[in-house]
């Protein structure tokens, strides 16, 4: 079913003195946030607060989800990275150091059959998992992943105890890689882990663990490995320089892209479909490759075609993401978010949002970012410092706002556990 887009989720604070709890007392107190050295006063709301995250040269500011009033601006050294930590409040940020661990300040409680709402101000906690190059976080089956791209170190951990350090608690699975490579891994519910195999100079496809972290499966047939994703049924899909890896269980397939390089390196699923979006690069001589496809994996009979965008129109890598109901969305540099019909594999719809951009050489360089949920598709334009939110079944942008900041990295988190 279909949520609202986030501008419905707006509540006012309420009174925690007019606030009736449940079992018929009064509400004295909210639950508190995590111990940190600064953690700030809780107040109950009506329903749940999604924040969004924008990085900067110079910090991370957190927004409120529906108004972008900017609540806590976070200053942090070097270009850094943002991901959804998986608790549905957390914020993993990639700095020096390591994977820094941002509250977000807004998060529920379960109560019997209902949960309790409660915000705070955005702050940085006291918990870094420490890393010389933190690359990948994935979250699935409740469960994140964080991956040094320095010591092949993997460390996973329950989502609910991100901001209490799962490693010095003793709560974290530690597995490290035979060579440091650019890697990613993703554990599933079973216990079993699926991480890339490579070496600094080159990645050349996966190994599957069990539990105990003995090898159950393996595959080398997958040049320049990159990037993952969850499809329907548990599937882990992972890109290649000439198509993906398609690993159910123990049984990994390989489907090969149409083109002799046809690069798959970052891909999309969702835990209902069985079928994944990818990007596609095509010319591996390009400084900039300036393509018009998208791939469709089809999970369930390993099946990959390419859908061509309308126009002829570019997109890169952080301008794709998947809507409630699957669609594929894609924000192309003629300022238009186009709906994709992962099944028909067709464009459905296409709504202008931006002005026309240009794909830059420097990938670090602050450029639209798209990044979905909820049913909104929350979008960023640097030339004007603008960030608006659009709901993915309508196309309708209903909200946008205005920064002091010329936002680049983009993450948000529904303020409760959704997982």
């Amino acid at each position: 079913m279909r949520r609202s887009p986030l501008l419905s989720l707006t509540a006012l604070p309420l009174s925690l003195t007019l606030l009736t709890a449940c079992g018929g007392g009064v509400s004295e107190t909210p639950a508190a946030p995590p111990s940190t050295s600064a953690a700030p006063e809780a107040t109950e709301v009506g329903a749940a607060k999604a924040r969004v995250a924008v990085t900067y040269d110079g910090g991370v500011q957190v927004l409120d989800a529906s108004t972008f009033e900017v609540l806590a601006d976070v200053p942090y050294d070097g270009f850094t990275r943002l991901n959804p930590a998986g608790d549905g409040r957390h914020v993993m940020v990639s700095a020096a150091g390591g994977f820094h661990v941002l509250d977000a300040g807004a998060w529920s409680e379960p109560h019997g059959d209902h949960s309790h709402y409660y915000t705070a101000k955005p702050h940085e906690t006291d918990v870094v998992y420490a890393a010389e190059k933190p690359g990948h976080v994935v979250r699935h089956a409740g469960r994140t992943t964080l991956f040094d791209d320095g010591t092949g170190e993997v460390v996973s951990f329950d989502s609910e105890h991100v901001a209490h350090d799962a490693v010095e608690e003793g709560e974290a699975r530690e597995y490290r890689t035979p060579s440091a490579h650019h890697g990613v891994a993703v554990e599933r519910s079973d216990g079993s882990l699926v991480v890339t195999e490579g070496t600094e100079e080159a990645r050349t496809g996966i190994r599957v663990l069990d539990a105990q972290d003995q090898q159950i499966a393996a595959n080398d047939q997958c040049p320049n490995t990159h990037g993952e994703t969850v499809a329907a049924d548990e599937t882990v899909v992972i890109g290649c320089s000439d198509g993906v890896l398609v690993v159910k269980g123990t049984e990994i397939t390989k489907v090969q892209s149409p083109d002799a390089y046809g690069r798959i390196g970052n891909q999309w699923g969702t835990d209902e479909s069985p079928v994944v979006l990818g990007d596609y690069k095509s010319n591996p001589d390009a400084e900039v490759d300036l393509t018009t496809r998208v791939s469709l994996i089809d999970t369930t009979n390993a099946t990959l075609r390419l859908v061509e965008l309308p126009g002829g129109t570019s997109y890169w890598y952080r301008s794709l993401g998947r809507g409630e109901n699957g669609e594929g969305v894609v924000l192309g540099t003629d300022g238009q978010l186009h709906l994709i019909d992962p099944v028909a594999g067709t464009v459905t719809r296409s709504t202008p949002v931006v002005a026309p951009w240009e794909v830059q050489e420097d990938w670090q360089a602050p450029q639209p970012q798209v990044f979905t949920m909820d049913g909104t598709a929350f979008i960023t334009e640097p030339a004007t410092k603008e960030i608006h939110a659009v709901d993915i079944e309508t196309g309708e942008v209903y909200a946008s706002g205005t920064l002091e900041v010329t936002p680049n990295e983009l993450t948000a988190v529904p303020g409760e556990v959704t997982e």
